[in-house]
This record gives C-alpha cells, structure tokens and sequence, in this order.
C-alpha cells in the first residue's frame, strides 16, 4: 500500500509492515552478520510490524522512535534513532553488540551511488535519513531511509550498502506498505 501523498521524508511518522515481494532479499546480509540459517528462515516467515514516531526535540534534533511486534504476538521491540550522527552502542540480542549513528543528509551528499538512486523530488528537497552501523564481528551497513515511487506508487523504502567481514559488498533494498497513521 502506498503513503498518502502528503507523506515525505520529512517526518516519517506511521505504521508499516515489509512488502516481501517488492523488497530485496536481506539473506545474503544475515547471512554475513553471521545469522545462522534456520534463525534466518525463521526472519524470513514472520511478519514484522513497524510503528515510527519522528519528531524534533526543544533544540530541534529530530529523533525517530521504532518499534517492532511481530504479528500475533504482544511483544514489542523499540528503539530510538536520533539524528545528531553521534555513535551510539546497543547490544542486539541478534547480532550482538553494534554501534551505529543517523542523521539527515542531503542525496547529493551520499558517497555510494545506490545510495542516491530513486528517491522523489520530495525526498530530494528534504533529504534522507541515513544510518550507520557497524559491528566487532566486523562489518558495516549503510541504510538511507526515504520515499520513492516503484509500479506507480508512492512506497516507504529504506536502501541498504552492506560490507561483510571479508570485504563483502551487498546493495539490497526494503520496500515498506503503508498501514495508516500513528
């Protein structure tokens, strides 16, 4: 499902659930994070609802409030993403302990040309939200968060540039349904 048009990269407030059949595969990823495969194919069967809170603290630092439930279940997994691109260090009960960091950055400014591909006009003037993150394991991830249009429609998506721990390279992209406001 599409975001309504008013939706743009500037607030990213709303619920959502993965489209698997528009989003790339994110296995090859897992995989060198060092998810083993039955844990993967276990990923790869539940359904993911995602509510996203974004908003600008008093000094006007935006933050984004995530969280995840699985579908049928009560329980949910919330984090906080502030944009300031200061390191921030989580243990992931997945992937052990990562740091990472996010801000917003103009399309123009991103290094990696996948990166840059795709996004609106809209999300072009705005900007995009880009994340950071890397592990000890070691390997990094580049995640830019934004709007673009795929078969006519408007879609949530976030763009991946993984490195794995041999150097590794993989560009993969989720694609987001839209399932209403907050």
């Amino acid at each position: 499902m599409a975001v309504p048009a008013t939706f743009t990269s500037a607030d990213f407030s709303g619920k959502f659930t993965q489209n698997s059949s528009l989003s790339d595969s994110m296995d090859t990823i897992l995989e060198h994070q060092g998810v083993g495969w039955v844990k993967r194919k276990a990923i790869h069967a539940i359904s993911v609802a995602l509510s996203l809170r974004h908003y600008k603290d008093s000094a006007g630092v935006e933050h984004i409030e995530v969280s995840r439930t699985i579908k049928g279940s009560s329980s949910e997994k919330a984090e906080e993403r502030i944009l300031d691109w200061k390191d921030t260090r989580n243990n992931d009960g997945m992937l052990g302990p990562v740091t990472g960091r996010a801000r917003r950055i103009q399309v123009s400014e991103l290094e990696v040309n996948y990166l840059k591909q795709g996004w609106t006009t809209d999300t072009v003037q705005h900007g995009v939200v880009q994340m950071y993150t890397h592990s000890d394991k070691p390997w990094t991830a580049i995640q830019c968060w934004g709007v673009e249009e795929i078969k006519g429609e408007r879609r949530y998506t976030r763009r991946v540039k993984f490195t794995g721990p041999k150097g590794q390279e993989v560009e993969a992209r989720m694609v987001y349904d839209y399932l209403g406001p907050l």
